[in-house]
């Protein structure tokens, strides 16, 4: 059987060396990859992969224990919460916010640095986007790579590189539409991105400390950027049973900040 080719292109049959997500009867997902005659364990039983090959997605399977499992493709925010990871990933509920903050669409050119597992590569490949990514690490490059040909497939890797190099020091690389950065001093990289970035392009930059998201300020005031802005994203769910409609006691808070701003004439 061929290898499928990504997330988005294959049909509704499950096919072998597919990633899926199972789903219990408690919303617990659990990432696997199908493979002939292997096999799924839980605390719940064991599903044969040879059942869920070959079915549509959608489709309900049992263990021995008749514990109900529902096998699905994973989507966008499974693939970063449940993909191997060699660092720590951007979440989701900031995931989304950085892609519209960065006015991420088809053909951009962006500069990525601090890749890290690869969330954020596969959020803006995923998007469309052109990525050049600086990551000093040789095992965080390679995880990168890994996990975005395991959710988008190898063709987008064609649009992917990465280049083992400090984003610190001078950039050869230019002409880039856009900035995101992941990374402990940003502030740092900021005077070569004004040479780097080209005039109305977007900078935007994660940071979990308002330590860190202040030196950044700092040094965007100095240069040529306008419309600097500094948001959180808080994610509370809500529990809706009947007329029973509360706030959830527990919800995502504080991850971290996310800093947007444009460049505008030297």
């Amino acid at each position: 059987m061929t290898e499928p080719d990504s997330s988005v292109a294959r049909g509704a049959v499950l096919q072998i060396r597919e990633h899926i997500v199972l789903i219990d009867s408690r919303q617990r997902r659990y990432l696997v990859e199908l493979k002939e005659d292997g096999e799924f364990h839980s605390h719940a039983g064991m599903v044969p992969h040879n059942e869920i090959i070959g079915s549509l997605e959608g489709s309900e399977f049992r263990t021995v224990s008749n514990a109900r499992f529902v096998a699905l493709r994973p989507t966008l925010s499974d693939h970063v919460l449940k993909m191997p990871r060699g660092a720590q990933v951007i979440y989701p509920k900031d995931l989304g916010p950085i892609l519209i903050l960065a006015d991420i669409f088809p053909g951009l050119r962006v500069f990525e640095s601090g890749v890290g597992s690869g969330a954020l590569s596969t959020a803006l490949l995923r998007a469309g986007a052109v990525v050049t990514g600086y990551e000093i690490r040789e095992d965080f490059a390679a995880k990168a790579q890994s996990n975005v040909e395991m959710f988008l497939g190898a063709g987008a890797l064609d649009r992917y590189e990465i280049k083992i190099r400090d984003a610190y020091e001078p950039h050869e690389d230019a002409e880039f539409d856009r900035a995101v950065l992941d990374l402990s001093e940003p502030w740092q990289v900021v005077p070569h991105l004004e040479n780097s970035l080209r005039r109305g392009g977007i900078l935007v930059v994660y940071n979990p400390s308002i330590i860190q998201v202040q030196n950044l300020r700092q040094r965007l005031a100095k240069g040529p950027w306008s419309m600097i802005e500094t948001i959180e994203v808080l994610h509370r769910t809500w529990h809706v049973e009947g007329h029973a409609v509360r706030p959830d006691h527990r919800m995502v808070a504080h991850t971290g900040f996310i800093t947007h701003a444009r460049l505008v004439a030297l």
